[in-house]
């Protein structure tokens, strides 16, 4: 692994941890010599973990539309900056940048991200390992969601548990190491 894409807001959220784990997780990426790619803002989440990494001395590329060049308020002190014409084009070059993607505490922008990066695993599109970072238990709604969706046939168990979850960004970092993608096809 070279690098991991992390999915975050671009606001801080009302607790402060959520800065505080961002930065956790920034360091540690720069520690373990991996390469952060990110939405490319210089505020909210994104600009904690952006920071944290820079600091330690770690490559971050960001990938920002230029619609939102101005809105999230780009980082100008970047290891590169990539500006797309579009989400579309984002996200793809995200994930063609990335060996693994993690999402951080964000919105409806980070929920779209690591939805579609999970489709595109369980459609056999990518075989890239996917993590949320449990900051104070903010993605037990939607984990308890996925279990929701395997007890009504919408998902599948496999399929559900290709996204891990640990409040510890490092237990994430040292699963996504040994990650072998589960051979499960989508459809019966």
């Amino acid at each position: 692994m070279r690098r991991i894409c992390v999915f975050c807001g671009s606001s801080a959220g009302n607790d402060p941890v959520y800065a505080e784990q961002a930065a956790v997780l920034g360091k540690l990426l720069a520690g373990r010599g991996l390469g952060l790619v990110y939405g490319g803002a210089s505020i909210g989440v994104m600009g904690a973990v952006a920071e944290a990494a820079l600091a330690a001395g770690g490559e971050v590329i960001g990938v920002i539309p230029k619609h939102l060049m101005r809105a999230e308020i780009a980082h100008a002190g970047l290891t590169e900056l990539v500006v797309t014409e579009d989400m579309h084009e984002r996200k793809a070059k995200m994930a063609e940048l990335s060996d693994g993607f993690l999402a951080l505490p964000g919105g409806a922008g980070t929920l779209e991200e690591l939805a579609e990066v999970w489709t595109w695993a369980q459609l056999g599109l990518h075989a890239k390992p996917i993590g949320l970072v449990d900051v104070a238990g903010y993605y037990q709604p939607l984990r308890r969601f996925a279990d929701h969706m395997v007890s009504e046939g919408f998902l599948r168990p496999q399929h559900r548990d290709l996204v891990l979850t640990d409040s510890d960004p490092a237990a994430l970092l040292d699963a996504f190491a040994d990650w072998e993608p589960p051979n499960v096809q989508k459809w019966a």
